[in-house]
């Protein structure tokens, strides 16, 4: 018995492997063929011109390795504006008679959009889930049913997941798709979504061909109606888009329909565009070399409003890397030429583009837009630019301690600004790239071969607003706008408050825009006082230190001259004085107030800013927020008001800041300090003197011999 119980297992080995081996050729001649052979895949798609999105859509593709046939190329697109009404019969029509000389039937077909489609997996994922649907045709799917809502009721019902058909997206076995689109025989201009939505929902042809739709966007993910189902997934070096509705990860992501701001902001991650491990994997990706021919630009200024440090504007701008030879410049003054321009000049850039300047120049290589406000700090910002090879590129710029910058991430339902969930990251430079945004402003560049073509017959600033004008043709183009923070180039000056009442308006600009106020007045050793052991000693108690810059001490001088009210300091009624509390003054000088030039409030700024760290440095445990009654500028001259006799100043400590210079300006002068017999002969400009204004420190003017010597002095803390 054992003997024969053996004999039998003996004789059945052969037949089970048979089995065996025949399942397995069953498996691999019709399923699994797919995961084994991903080379019979083939990707079509139809782009009749080479837009910004198709470019992104094929780099997506060969980043997997994915195998494109493209339909219509250098066609005229006959298939309507489907964004706002149906159309996209064409694709069909391409689609059938790119599939005629296609002949075998294992060949499976991923039919597709481009210009707002991205790969967020590779075949092998596709084909595996494509597999599992146990299906030989599946659809993209949607929530929202186009363009026939009179369909509904015949569309199958289902448990879980979309229920409507979206034709933006589907794949299949050849033979199925041939079968799918055999009966096309409608207009370039019909609707492909409702060509392919009647088929499905006719029960006999979905049965016969087999199609069924992807509700759980395991497969495809349309945008259109699922944006708060979806969430970018970080993770090994690659972004995938995760459905958190279904929790799928689909392989393909659709910006169909109005979403097409939101599937070039997932671009700009999907598949591995930014990741957290790498940065930016294609910044560095065709790039323009320059060390050969260097290109022509036209650069274009803008003024449309009254702007601080216009002077500092232009002396960077010469600084710009660039040959000087190979620029245009242009300088459109909206501020002033309705006042100073004749009536037929004015007329005549009434109907003008400030783009035409380059469009119309075939030299134009490039169109670099620059309004006055922007402080460009880095000199290599049109370099940089260029290099990039993008049709719209700017430099990120920001307003110095804000997070305004000179781009929007995302737009509101009206087409105004909304945050994108990276926009701090990237204002704050946790993230670093180069990234497609909606909207740029104040400083960017063009390419003149973009609007010799694409934009030859667009006014793009045909708007009291000419930036946001702009931006909303270029996104009707279809044309990418992007904003690199890769390197640091400047910021943008706030002008809401600049008033123009003064000779000298950039001095009243330290609340506004303080960084700009500090690089144009404050002395260039300022911020190395301390590192470098600036501060000098001259007398006991007395420090000198540089505070203010040549640029500040004449327009200080030279506001006060313009103001030009003068206190009679050498009259017989000088001890009268009206302008300080209890009208007398024990010591008058001949002076102007700040607070006479409305200059008081800045002066204390200034103060808190600049002198108080010096004062707590060198008197410590001394605390002060500068507060004064008297600060004004004096005015010495041999044959008005030469000196100041011996006098304390009312004041706990007192600021004396030369506003000019000996022996060029003035002789003579200077400050003695009688209980040290110390005196400080040679004042420098732009140098402060800070010492003890009550008991120690008695002292005196001496006399100015020839010329006339300006001070500002600060009695702080009376």
């Amino acid at each position: 018995m054992r003997a024969s119980k053996c004999h039998h297992i003996t004789n059945t080995a052969p037949l089970l492997s048979a089995r065996l081996l025949y399942t397995i050729v069953h498996i691999i001649l019709n399923s699994s063929v797919m995961l084994w052979f991903p080379d019979k895949l083939l990707v079509v798609t139809v782009a009749t011109k080479e837009t910004d999105g198709y470019r992104r859509f094929l780099r997506t593709a060969k980043h997997f390795n994915y195998t494109v046939k493209v339909l219509g190329r250098d066609q005229k697109w006959k298939g309507g504006d489907y964004m706002s009404a149906p159309g996209g019969g064409q694709k069909v029509r391409l689609l059938k008679e790119g599939l005629k000389e296609m002949k075998d039937d294992g060949q499976i077909i991923l039919f597709i959009d481009s210009y707002d489609v991205v790969f967020a997996s590779g075949p092998k994922e596709l084909l595996k889930k494509f597999q599992q649907t146990k299906h030989r045709v599946v659809f993209s799917s949607e929530t929202l049913i186009w363009p026939d809502r009179h369909l509904e009721d015949k569309y199958p019902h289902v448990r879980e997941g979309n229920r409507f058909l979206g034709s933006g997206g589907f794949i299949g076995y050849l033979p199925n798709i041939k079968e799918l689109i055999a009966n096309w025989t409608g207009d370039d201009g019909d609707s492909d979504q409702l060509f392919f939505t009647k088929v499905y929902t006719d029960q006999s042809k979905r049965k016969s061909i087999n199609i069924t739709l992807d509700n759980k966007c395991r497969l495809f993910q349309n945008l259109h109606g699922a944006l708060d189902d979806v969430v970018l997934k970080f993770e090994d070096s690659q972004v995938r888009l995760r459905n958190v509705l279904y929790d799928t990860l689909p392989v393909i992501v659709h910006g169909n329909g109005p979403t097409k701001l939101q599937i070039n902001y997932l671009g700009n991650y999907i598949p591995n565009t930014w990741t957290f491990e790498s940065g930016c994997t294609v910044c560095h990706e065709d790039l323009r070399s320059l060390t050969a021919l260097q290109p022509h630009p036209v650069i274009g200024i803008f003024i449309q409003q009254p702007t601080p440090f216009v002077t500092v504007f232009f002396e960077r701008l010469l600084k710009l890397q660039h040959p000087k030879n190979k620029i245009k410049l242009f300088i459109f003054n909206k501020v002033y030429c309705p006042v100073f321009c004749s009536p037929h000049i004015t007329a005549k850039w009434a109907d003008w583009s400030p783009d035409d300047l380059c469009r119309r120049d075939q030299d134009c290589d490039y169109f670099f837009s620059l309004d006055i406000e922007v402080v460009l700090k880095n000199k290599d910002t049109l370099k940089i630019l260029i290099e990039q090879n993008l049709p719209i590129v700017a430099p990120m710029i920001t307003r110095a301690g804000r997070l305004w910058s000179n781009f929007w991430g995302a737009l509101s339902g009206d087409g105004y600004y909304a945050r994108s969930e990276d926009y701090v990251d990237i204002v704050q430079g946790r993230r670093v790239g180069v990234w497609n945004v909606p909207y740029v402003s104040n400083v960017y560049l063009v390419k003149g071969s973009l609007l010799r073509r694409e934009l030859k017959d667009y006014e793009l600033f045909s708007s009291s607003d000419p930036d946001m004008a702009f931006c909303h043709n270029i996104r009707n183009k279809g044309i990418f706008m992007y904003v690199t923070n890769m390197h640091t180039f400047g910021r943008i000056l706030s002008t809401e408050n600049y008033q123009t009442g003064h000779l000298h308006n950039d001095l009243w600009q330290i609340f506004e825009n303080p960084v700009d106020w500090e690089e144009r007045y404050i002395h260039e050793n300022y911020t190395r006082i301390m590192k470098d052991k600036l501060i000098e000693n001259p007398c006991p108690d007395v420090y000198w230190f540089p505070v203010f810059s040549t640029v500040a001490c004449n327009h200080m001088i030279e506001e006060m001259e313009h103001y030009g009210k003068w206190s009679g300091g050498g009259n017989a009624v000088r001890h009268l004085d009206n302008r300080i509390t209890g009208g007398y003054e024990n010591v008058p000088t001949i002076d102007i107030h700040m607070i006479q030039i409305n200059f008081e409030k800045e002066w204390q700024k200034f103060l808190v800013e600049y002198v108080v760290p010096i004062t707590e440095k060198m008197f410590p445990g001394y605390y002060t927020k500068a507060h004064f009654e008297l600060a004004f500028v004096v005015r010495y001259k041999p044959d008005e008001q030469p000196s100041l006799r011996p006098h304390h100043d009312a004041s706990t400590f007192t600021v004396n800041i030369a506003l000019n210079q000996v022996d060029l300006d003035y002789q003579g002068g200077g400050c003695r300090f009688l209980r040290y017999d110390c005196s400080i002969q040679a004042p420098r400009k732009g140098w402060a003197l800070l010492h003890p204004g009550r008991l120690t420190h008695y002292h005196e003017g001496l006399p100015t011999t020839a010329g006339v010597r300006y001070i500002a002095v600060s009695f702080v803390d009376p």
